[in-house]
């Protein structure tokens, strides 16, 4: 059915009303972010969109028109935009005390530790926490860390994964789409990544996961001579293309790393927080328990707010030196991030993901039907990636058309994310207050821009 006879959908009903816009034209912001901005900062859409107000799981333009968020600010917005009970405990801290540093007592920061701790597996031992700033900075905490505990130096990410931007971390990071005029970390080597769709092990293949963790032991044998600092993997790859790790994978993958010694941290920074819905951490879906769990963006709802969570013997190890963070759980972040985790644990935001999730998964799964340009639709709760190809034979990605179906959304009220190694594959990680009624509308109004896409 062609998309001219398709309707295109409305959003949910809201109650909420935008306040006026008093801001410059945007064409004029435009101008100014051109002339004024580090040109290295991209933007979506070939007329980029001036979000001024956000509510729940919704965005507002400077027109007043609605879109409904399906990429949460690239997976920052756990609970909703301007959440109410986080907007109150942010209000109240800024009006109490802005700032202070650790050097001197806050509650803020002792209570979030605690409520942090209760979320993690009882006898996983993980309770211990550093607060920064962002997912970068707790990255290169935690090898830092790994570093110091071990006496190694040597570490091991996956190829194709997105570990932050920061000098250390970009080292960790090995997805070439974003093409950093950098070398990699020295130490730092990657195994093969474990991809089902496209790798040489594919589904089904019952020696799969075997296979791929093998190439991470072949690594510790003759790339590191056996001494090994630590190993780093995301339980989903997120910027990578929401890629899932085979079963069984993981644990065998701890297993060779501590035979060599080493630590296995898990990167949290999209999959934590309940948002894979089945479980809390991303981590507990492989049944493995790493040493250091390093966490961000959905953490604080929006806040700059990350850290590194680990074992008691493992935290001693920052004791050897003098580490000092100004600004790593200043009371007004604590504040946003202690409500953001009453908000996901009272409300039961977890379950919530995995519900609505399920239900939006089954009906990207069924645009299948319609659509040859999608591979695949993988993921889990409420992280999902849709692989784009240019046909299901040869799975040759293509990005042209993941970059049609992408604009075309935006235009029909949906805003989401792209990604993956060859820049295929639509990422879908809302604000887990998401509804049944807008994974309609996204379904709907994926179906008209793959329509149209298939046809150009």
């Amino acid at each position: 059915m062609s998309s001219s006879v398709k309707t295109p959908p409305q959003l949910p009903a809201c109650t909420h009303t935008p306040r006026p816009y008093t801001g410059p034209p945007r064409a004029e912001v435009l101008d100014m972010r051109r002339e004024f901005l580090a040109p290295a900062l991209l933007t979506y859409y070939r007329d980029p969109v001036l979000i001024v107000e956000g509510h729940m799981q919704y965005l507002f333009d400077e027109t007043g028109k609605r879109y409904l968020d399906g990429f949460a600010g690239i997976v920052t917005v756990s609970v909703g935009h301007c959440h109410p009970k986080v907007l109150d405990a942010v209000r109240e801290q800024n009006e109490r005390l802005q700032h202070t540093t650790t050097i001197y007592l806050h509650n803020n920061i002792a209570q979030f530790a605690k409520l942090l701790a209760s979320t993690f597996p009882e006898d996983s031992g993980l309770g211990v926490t550093y607060f920064v700033n962002a997912g970068s900075e707790a990255n290169d905490l935690a090898i830092m860390m790994a570093r110091m505990h071990t006496n190694n130096y040597d570490v091991i990410a996956l190829r194709n994964a997105y570990h932050g931007t920061s000098p250390s971390a970009v080292g960790l990071t090995a997805l070439n789409t974003w093409k950093y005029p950098m070398p990699q970390g020295f130490g730092v080597h990657h195994a093969r990544m474990p991809d089902l769709l496209r790798g040489p092990w594919k589904h089904g293949d019952p020696n799969a996961a075997a296979n791929y963790a093998d190439d991470v032991r072949d690594l510790i044998q003759h790339a590191t001579s056996g001494n090994l600092a630590a190993f780093i993997a995301e339980p989903i790859q997120g910027v990578g293309g929401t890629i899932e790790l085979p079963p069984g994978y993981l644990a065998r993958v701890y297993d060779h790393v501590r035979a060599a010694g080493g630590l296995c941290i898990s990167d949290e920074v999209q999959t934590g927080f309940g948002r894979t819905g089945t479980k809390f951490w991303g981590f507990e879906n492989h049944a493995v328990t790493p040493d250091i769990v390093t966490m961000a963006k959905g953490i604080g709802n929006g806040a700059p707010l990350a850290a590194v969570t680990t074992r008691a013997d493992i935290a001693q190890t920052l004791k050897q030196r003098l580490h000092f963070n100004t600004y790593g759980g200043n009371p007004v972040s604590c504040a946003q991030g202690l409500a953001t985790l009453s908000v996901i644990l009272d409300d039961n935001i977890q379950q919530r993901a995995h519900d609505v999730g399920g239900y939006l998964k089954s009906g990207l799964e069924s645009l299948m039907a319609d659509h040859p340009s999608i591979a695949e639709v993988r993921g889990q709760g409420l992280m999902l990636g849709v692989d784009i190809v240019e046909d299901r034979t040869t799975l040759a990605p293509s990005p042209a058309r993941c970059a049609a179906v992408h604009e075309r959304s935006k235009d029909l009220g949906l805003l989401i994310g792209k990604g993956g190694l060859h820049g295929n594959v639509l990422r879908i990680k809302p604000p887990m207050c998401m509804t049944r009624e807008d994974a309609d509308f996204m379904v709907r109004v994926l179906d008209i821009a793959f329509t149209d896409a298939e046809r150009a």
